[in-house]
């Protein structure tokens, strides 16, 4: 398969940019003429950011799978889609060929929908890095249903949170997953997070790790028997329902700055054209390549870069089920080294910490099959880029440092592997259709300098065909969150820089939300969470540097009636709370127990005197005669952890 809109040089990508911007309609039909589709679109695209209302290829109809899948049967069915690597490296790898994973996904369609599903239904999907999340994605996709994958990390509540806001009828899991050294009862948690629901009709459980479960009559089913009655009427097909290029592809959800997660929905057409364009320029993907992004399919990474990226473009995709460190911090090279990975895309909290382990995991293993390195979920610090590029890519390997988010569908800035240029901790350009534009708080366009560079909060000026459609049954959040803060311009929630070579350096995030270990965590979230332990009072939370993480979570707490007198006691409790109402990612690393917190007069918490205080820098905290209570902003700072 050959792309053809595949940049090849800095001069190209520069007259592809200038093309993008003067004729998008032009540009991107150029593009989307590449693909399967059962209707041509009428319109390129339909847009305003007031409402918002954003619409691709209007009036087109295809199917996604048939993309990913059916068009490289002919040709490539033989070929390599999904390399399975499991937790234990003692334990079989598996493969599936495109012929194979298109079999499965098809077999797999038909078992859902003997259980009841129909195109638009909602489908939670809560499964370990096992092929079958794949095949259930795909399978989802296949017949219309909305895929909403939920990461196996997260608890019970959350999922109930998740599962009543998506009104879904219906679950995909297993009954446990193996992640390093741990055993995840997933169909447990299920089971939890069922009580009381009144939606969830079929839960279809898959088996991995035979950890007993409770199978309610009439309710969970086995994925296997299930299969099995597929398999047995020889049905290795099914027809893909074709889809309007509109109609919504998933749900996926992500913190904001207020408490409740919100459900970012991507469409079928546009976010297929931008996820497959973007992993094949910004990866520089050549046919054959073995591509390892080893994010989680619970995240947009592993959505865009594992599944439909990859799959669109007839690329093999290393699917890998364990963390880095196990059973030793040499695990990523193995795989490396196994499978002759020609990417490899992580974040920069994997690399940091697998530099803390130091240069013996890397002795011996052949690391001579990579071409391209990658960083994604935050700006990677300098130290860990130039370690990356030394130890790993000997200095051989472009590195592409991606910004983008869940809402963005795909990468929006990034430099194009070994085609434009690189700068260290830098994101560098816009992808070709993208327009950035840096604002002050009024929203005016930062046009001054300071030493050469700008500095502002990083806006888009126009779509790009995978930008979100809405907040799943609130089109009203998802205005007030992306598109009223700056009107006529799409709001990141980013600070950024920009340089006189055009390259932007994001900066972190400029509302209350946090960036830990490259996954987004909204202060109000872990404020609830900590705030419904019995004897919180009040809480407030803010990020501070964290060697590893990139930001930590750092909590203050109003607290009545110490367990025994015993904080360390009192901070497991406080934990095990945030654990069971959000999960063990939102943990804070650090919790002060203060007396009271920083407020003006209006009761306004000042996060800004907190934050500062977290970070160290106890000397320069602005004028606090404007509190309520200013005595309480020495105590936090002699009670600092």
């Amino acid at each position: 398969m050959s792309y053809p809109y595949q940049i090849k040089s800095f001069d190209e990508y520069k007259s592809e940019y200038q093309k993008s911007v003067a004729d998008p309609a032009g540009f991107w039909s150029g593009i989307a003429e590449h693909f399967s589709w059962r209707k041509k679109w009428a319109e390129v695209s339909e847009w305003n950011f007031t409402e918002p209302d954003i619409k691709w290829f209007k009036g087109g109809k295809l199917n996604i799978t048939e993309n990913c899948l059916d068009r490289h049967l002919e040709y490539n069915g033989n070929k390599p889609a999904i390399i399975w690597e499991p937790n234990d490296p003692e334990e079989h790898h598996r493969v599936l060929t495109y012929k194979k994973l298109h079999e499965k996904v098809c077999q797999f369609a038909h078992v859902l929908k003997n259980n009841g599903v129909k195109k638009g239904d909602r489908v939670c999907i809560y499964m370990g890095m096992i092929p079958e999340l794949a095949i259930s994605v795909l399978a989802c996709a296949r017949i219309g249903a909305i895929h909403s994958v939920v990461f196996g990390g997260f608890s019970a509540q959350s999922i109930a949170d998740r599962l009543y806001d998506a009104q879904a009828e219906f679950i995909v899991t297993c009954d446990g997953a193996y992640r390093g050294a741990k055993d995840i009862p997933l169909k447990s948690v299920i089971d939890d997070a069922l009580i009381g629901n009144r939606t969830v009709k079929k839960v279809i459980v898959c088996t991995r790790t035979r950890t007993p479960v409770s199978m309610l009559k009439g309710r969970d089913v086995w994925w296997e028997e299930e299969m099995k009655q597929v398999e047995e009427k020889g049905l290795t097909f099914i027809e893909a329902e074709e889809m309007d290029a509109e109609d919504p592809l998933f749900i996926l959800y992500t913190s904001g700055s207020t408490g409740k997660p919100k459900g970012v929905v991507h469409t079928c057409a546009g976010y297929m054209i931008y996820a497959n364009y973007s992993f094949i320029n910004v990866f520089q993907y050549k046919p054959g390549q073995i591509h390892f992004c080893t994010a989680d399919i619970g995240w947009i990474t592993g959505h865009s870069y594992i599944v439909y990226g990859p799959l669109s473009a007839g690329a093999t995709t290393v699917l890998f089920e364990g963390v880095p460190t196990w059973p030793d911090a040499g695990r990523f090279w193995d795989i490396v080294d196994k499978y002759k990975v020609n990417i490899l895309y992580t974040a920069p909290t994997a690399i940091r910490s697998l530099m803390g382990f130091g240069l013996d995991p890397l002795q011996g293993k052949d690391l001579s099959s990579l071409n391209v390195l990658g960083t994604v979920g935050e700006p990677i610090n300098e130290e860990a880029w130039h370690w990356y590029d030394e130890h790993v890519g000997k200095k051989k390997c472009p590195i592409v440092d991606t910004w983008w988010q869940t809402e963005t569908g795909g990468v929006l800035i990034s430099n194009l592997a070994g085609i434009t240029p690189a700068k260290p901790s830098w994101a560098t350009l816009p992808l070709p259709g993208v327009q950035p534009v840096l604002v002050d708080e009024k929203g005016d366009e930062v046009t001054e300098a300071t030493d050469g560079v700008i500095s502002g909060n990083l806006c888009i000026k126009a779509p790009w065909p995978g930008i979100l459609r809405t907040t799943y049954g609130d089109h009203e959040r998802c205005r007030t969150n992306y598109f009223a803060t700056y009107p006529g311009l799409y709001f990141t929630g980013d600070g950024a820089l920009k340089d006189a070579d055009g390259f932007y350096r994001i900066t972190g995030r400029v509302d209350d939300v946090l960036n830990v270990s490259g996954h987004r965590i909204g202060t109000a979230e872990v404020e609830n969470a900590i705030n419904m332990h019995a004897g919180v009072v009040e809480s407030a939370v803010v990020g501070y540097p964290h060697d590893i993480k990139g930001q930590g979570i750092y909590a203050y707490v109003i607290y009545q009636g110490m367990h025994g007198g015993d904080t360390e006691l009192t901070r497991k409790d406080i934990l095990q709370t945030v654990t069971r109402i959000i999960g063990p990612i939102a943990k804070p690393d650090k919790i002060q127990f203060v007396s009271g917190l920083p407020k003006t007069r209006s009761g306004k918490i000042m996060r800004r005197i907190l934050r500062k205080i977290a970070e160290g820098e106890l000397s320069n905290l602005g004028d606090t005669s404007t509190l309520l209570d200013p005595a309480v902003v020495d105590e936090i700072k002699n009670g600092k952890l």
